[in-house]
């Protein structure tokens, strides 16, 4: 059952045969990981890319003064993983902790070199993927230094409207860079208007 999540997303961008399907299962594992718990933590060797088949994880990480800083959330079919540490196998920069009861499809390293040798296509694909979520942290930089606090907020209501309805406020204020309760005077102005 998990991996029809994963083969119906794959299958949505590019054709994989039955025997390229058995050759991806060989090499993932599924793991289900409870409310609360960390798929990574800040400091440890990321050693997995996640496919996200159900429930809701943050990324996020703790400054000096104990402050978490979302970078970004993940529901089902998105991936996550600190991919900077997952590359270098050198400590996480990044926690990724599971929001809800959460289940992933796992890759190491080692099995998506594997599955890049054995089925290219799947290789293009996850570069694309990656150039994708790579442009899309671009334009969050520029919007976070061009745009206002209300506007950001929009647009992010505007993107992922599934994620405000399963994530806290005050995870979403984090992400948006703004205090809960200035998220809280935002989401007033905007009820009265």
């Amino acid at each position: 059952m998990e991996f029809e999540s994963l083969i119906n997303y794959l299958n949505q961008h590019i054709a994989l045969s039955s025997h390229e399907v058995s050759i991806l299962k060989d090499r993932a594992k599924i793991r289900t990981y409870l409310k609360g718990q960390y798929i990574v933590q800040q400091g440890d060797i990321c050693k997995y890319e996640n496919f996200v088949v159900s429930g809701c994880a943050k990324t996020f990480f703790m400054d000096k003064d104990g402050n978490e800083h979302v970078v970004m959330f993940a529901l089902e079919n998105w991936w996550t993983a600190d991919l900077g540490s997952f590359i270098s196998q050198e400590p996480a920069d990044y926690n990724v902790q599971c929001l809800e009861k959460t289940t992933v499809i796992q890759f190491t390293p080692e099995a998506l070199e594997h599955l890049y040798s054995e089925i290219p296509q799947l290789e293009r694909f996850m570069r694309i993927i990656i150039q994708k979520a790579f442009v899309a942290s671009q334009k969050r930089i520029v919007r976070n230094h061009s745009l206002s606090a209300k506007d950001r907020y929009m647009l992010f209501r505007e993107q992922y409207p599934e994620i405000e309805q399963r994530v806290p406020q005050y995870l979403i204020a984090s992400y948006l860079g703004i205090t809960k309760q200035f998220l809280s005077k935002i989401r007033a102005e905007l009820v009265g208007s």
